[in-house]
């Protein structure tokens, strides 16, 4: 039997007010494989896998990097380099994008202030902009912010404590981005937002993208 929290790093000086979830617990069913344990260039010529980019990205804004799982668990977890702070798993993942989210704020403790929200495929994600929006929390951690999407808000999300009972009713595979709107959650513009993987189309032309930058 999977227990619903796992601590697998003890770490120091962790940012215990501003943590970060990375929502890892899908199916990928529109990939038809496991995602998040897809490999991609690293530093140095080594190879990374989606996930340990996403935990990385959250490490840009937090060392309470916390990532919940579901699906393919613990497969995941035996792929990844780089370990988060610890790892949340989803019992009822198959419900949708709002049972991970419900999970994750679950296990954070009453010192939080708030919770960012990472995504784990979206890797073109600019650092300067997530290091911005984590700025952003800091200054004023009672106000919502999310990347601006044009019409809507969305992850990456800052979710100050006040909204989290909003969060935890939501059902099926919704997530904050109704919320973050009605609250008039301020925008920054995070350029690859756009850039998900949904499918392997989506993650071949990523891939390329990945080895002719250096995010």
């Amino acid at each position: 039997m999977i227990r619903s929290n796992i601590i697998t790093v003890s770490c120091s000086n962790i940012d215990r007010e501003f943590p970060v979830l990375v929502l890892a617990a899908g199916a990928s069913s529109r990939f038809g494989r496991p995602k998040a344990v897809q490999t991609l260039a690293g530093p140095a010529g080594t190879r990374v896998t989606l996930l340990d980019r996403a935990i990385g990205q959250g490490r840009l804004l937090s060392e309470d990097v916390r990532v919940v799982c579901g699906a393919w668990y613990p497969l995941i977890r035996s792929r990844c380099s780089v370990q988060p702070a610890r790892w949340v798993y989803a019992k009822n993942w198959q419900d949708g994008m709002a049972a991970s989210l419900a999970a994750g704020i679950r296990d954070l403790g009453e010192g939080a202030k708030g919770v960012f929200v990472l995504l784990a495929d979206q890797p073109l994600l600019k650092p300067d902009a997530l290091r911005a929006l984590g700025a952003a929390a800091r200054r004023c951690p009672d106000e919502p912010a999310a990347a601006d999407y044009g019409k809507r808000p969305g992850v990456p999300a800052y979710l100050p404590r006040a909204l989290w009972p909003a969060v935890l009713a939501l059902q099926g595979d919704r997530g904050a981005g109704g919320i973050l709107a009605q609250a008039n959650a301020r925008r920054l513009e995070i350029p690859g937002v756009h850039d998900d993987i949904d499918t392997p189309a989506d993650w071949r032309r990523i891939r390329e993208l990945i080895s002719q930058t250096d995010l």
